[in-house]
């Protein structure tokens, strides 16, 4: 018999926390969390989310043994901004018991129809920056910092408890091409900024980049608006996100793009891939696992690109380009020999169609899934 417990003591939340080291210890492609972030994220009195959120986390465990974990999350601001009344899932991981993954969807689900919801969809986090989507393909591909891993189990379990796809993302591996490659890339750079009279901000360290932090997230909220499941994010939230991002950022992978008046007008920014350096210190970057982040941002040779955004009236203008083709020049210059994209949702044509200048391969594919009660729609 699988009991459910829902997590009241800190205890109980490292539990939580620990959890997917247990299940994935052994698997080569998968990325710990940062330990300290899953903390900070999942603590209700340090993650600002929490003004627009309530969540509850539970524990499974089958005779005396610790054998899954999920939470539930009402994202308050979500139901009113788009009108649906689901309740979100995510943190999600089991063994391979269909006992225990029924036992951990019951009570979400029963969670969601308490708070008066129709429907459960995940795996999604508080806010769009968080982890989301389940994984269903790209298994034996490494992962990054900022996804999540799954086991191929763990989507027949879903779809045997009813849920069904609701939206996919995608992420591209793409290989940084010889310099006399990207000429048409870089024209259409030239192009764009002379045309509307916008310049790159020179960036000789992170710090630099503080004072364009407030307008990033501000862009963020702009260009991301209408992108599924997506709320905007408070002031509170852009201050821990301002601390996360821009703390380790390497200025050689920050594009700032601003006007004649210095207003940002799209940006990207990327890191080195810390995923080694992750997973040899099982996620504790502190004391000793920050000598390793340190080494992987100054010698790496993939980048994982983290966000990219552009103001929706410059959107068609070839501002994206431009921000490539500033970062090949220095990927050229610092050695990269490949990239990661984050996920992007399978029908942002918009972001996809720039890779048409590299040779790319999309190499996982992750999900969103539903299941909507009564036959409600």
């Amino acid at each position: 018999m699988v009991e459910i417990v829902e997590v009241k003591t800190r205890k109980q939340l490292k539990d939580f926390i620990l959890f997917p080291f247990k299940i994935f210890q052994d698997n080569p492609y998968w990325v710990p969390p940062l330990i300290r972030d899953e903390f900070n994220t999942l603590d209700k009195k340090k993650n600002p989310a929490f003004e627009y959120c309530e969540a509850k986390y539970w524990l499974a465990y089958k005779d005396g043994e610790l054998v899954g974990r999920i939470a539930g999350i009402q994202n308050h601001s979500y139901v009113k901004k788009w009108g649906n009344k689901y309740t979100r899932f995510g943190w999600v991981d089991f063994v391979d018991d269909p006992e225990v993954s029924k036992a951990l969807f019951d009570t979400v689900e029963e969670y969601a129809r308490e708070n008066g919801m129709n429907a459960v969809h995940g795996p999604l986090g508080f806010c769009d920056l968080d982890h989301q989507g389940l994984l269903i393909d790209g298994f034996e591909e490494m992962g990054t910092i900022v996804t999540n891993y799954h086991h191929p189990y763990y989507r027949k379990h879903l779809e045997q408890l009813g849920y069904e796809k609701d939206v996919d993302w995608l992420e591209y591996e793409i290989l940084v091409p010889e310099k006399d490659e990207i000429e048409k890339l870089n024209k259409i750079a030239e192009r764009a900024l002379e045309k509307y009279d916008l310049h790159m901000v020179k960036l000789d360290h992170n710090k630099q980049a503080l004072p364009y932090a407030k307008q990033v997230f501000d862009i963020i909220n702009i260009a991301y608006e209408e992108l599924y499941g997506v709320v905007p994010l408070t002031e509170k939230q852009v201050k821990v996100y301002v601390d996360q991002y821009f703390s380790f950022i390497n200025p050689d992978y920050i594009c700032f793009i601003v006007d004649k008046d210095d207003n940002l007008v799209g940006f990207g920014i990327s890191v080195p891939s810390l995923s080694k350096a992750v997973k040899k210190h099982n996620g504790r970057i502190l004391p000793f696992g920050f000598i390793d982040v340190i080494k992987a941002i100054k010698d790496n040779d993939t980048l994982d690109l983290l966000l990219v955004a552009v103001k929706p009236e410059y959107k068609l203008t070839g501002i994206p380009a431009a921000m490539l083709s500033h970062s090949l020049k220095n990927a050229h210059k610092n050695g990269i020999k490949k990239a990661i994209a984050s996920p992007m949702l399978e029908n942002n044509y918009a972001v996809q169609s720039l890779w048409r200048f590299f040779d790319t391969r999309p190499h996982r594919r992750r999900r969103c899934f539903i299941k909507r009660f009564d036959g409600i729609i």
